[in-house]
């Protein structure tokens, strides 16, 4: 199977060797382990001879206009991490000629796959308009805004969606690759990730920082101050449209403009926060949080943190 992997200048390092890696890592216990599965070839490739990564290391790539249409494409992340900078990085020429590339070779045939800032890659082409697709989930606001043909999820790790696949931020490059492995074959890829000590992991959810997604529209983050005033008090849409001075519409489509969801589903992942950080930093029981956090039960917010997070309380906090 053909694996081109698509650096641009500014690759993002890790990014770059843990896709590597993982192949390589599987083509190693393929063999070792005599599993009948076509190996990998992978082949980084790039614009010009060379790429030089986020790191400031020069490397020889092949062309990607003089190689064969891959099976599968990866591109990994530019190490472009704020909103200005990288969109920046989306107006220059080189990512407008990536994007020629990328769709030269999916029209024929190549599944797509990239990860964290890559994702915009595809998304600049168009390639993703249409489809399911995750990203890095602090730069999800500035997704959801530029491209709103896509049906952006930045809850999940990786988002396979027809000849596509997305993963989110940084490190679930390794997700991405391990994912692309799977659809070869499901036992190399549980194989590969024992190997490489991956756990394996669905959401990227657990890591998001709700205020920061908020600082990206004043009316958002006017809405996530009074939100966090009242948490313990319980929400209300015309009391939130007063206090900040709008209608109820206009919350709502902003809301969803900006975070892809309703003005209660963010005060609820406010809620969800800080009794995270109650859990992490007090002593003070679940029952004792989730009063505080605005729950009536504590088995409520139990249920609702497996839910957000993936995981059960006691890995948060040893137990409770």
């Amino acid at each position: 199977m053909r694996v081109h992997i698509l650096a641009l200048d500014g690759v993002f390092d890790t990014g770059l060797a843990a896709v590597l890696d993982a192949f390589g890592v599987a083509n190693a216990l393929a063999e070792m382990t005599g599993l009948s599965v076509p190996r990998f070839e992978t082949k980084v490739v790039g614009l010009r001879k060379s790429t030089t990564t986020a790191q400031g290391f020069s490397m020889s790539v092949a062309p990607a206009t003089k190689v064969e249409t891959p099976d599968v494409v990866v591109m990994p992340a530019i190490s472009k991490i704020q909103p200005e900078p990288l969109l920046q990085a989306l107006a220059g020429g080189e990512v407008r000629e990536a994007g020629m590339v990328l769709r030269k070779w999916l029209e024929g045939g190549a599944v797509g796959a990239a990860a964290c800032v890559g994702t915009f890659v595809l998304a600049e082409a168009g390639l993703l308009d249409g489809e399911e697709a995750t990203t890095t989930w602090w730069l999800a606001p500035l997704f959801r805004q530029r491209y709103p043909a896509v049906r952006l999820d930045e809850t999940r790790l990786v988002v396979p969606s027809n000849a596509m696949v997305t993963a989110g931020a940084a490190l679930s490059h390794l997700d991405l690759a391990l994912a692309l492995i799977r659809r070869t074959s499901p036992e190399l890829a549980s194989l590969t990730a024992k190997y490489l000590v991956a756990d394996t992991r669905s959401l990227q959810a657990g890591y998001a920082i709700p205020d920061h997604l908020a600082h990206s529209d004043p009316t958002v983050q006017k809405f996530e101050r009074w939100a966090r005033q009242r948490l313990a008090e319980g929400f209300s849409l015309d009391e939130a449209a007063v206090a900040l001075a709008t209608s109820k519409r206009t919350l709502a489509r902003r809301m969803q403009n900006v975070l892809g969801k309703s003005p209660l589903a963010f005060f609820q992942d406010l809620r969800i926060e800080r009794a995270i950080h109650l859990l992490e930093t007090s002593q003070a029981s679940v029952d004792q949080i989730a009063a505080e956090v605005g729950y009536a039960e504590g088995v409520t917010l139990r249920v609702l943190l497996r839910k957000k997070l993936g995981r059960g309380i006691r890995e948060i906090r040893g137990g409770s």
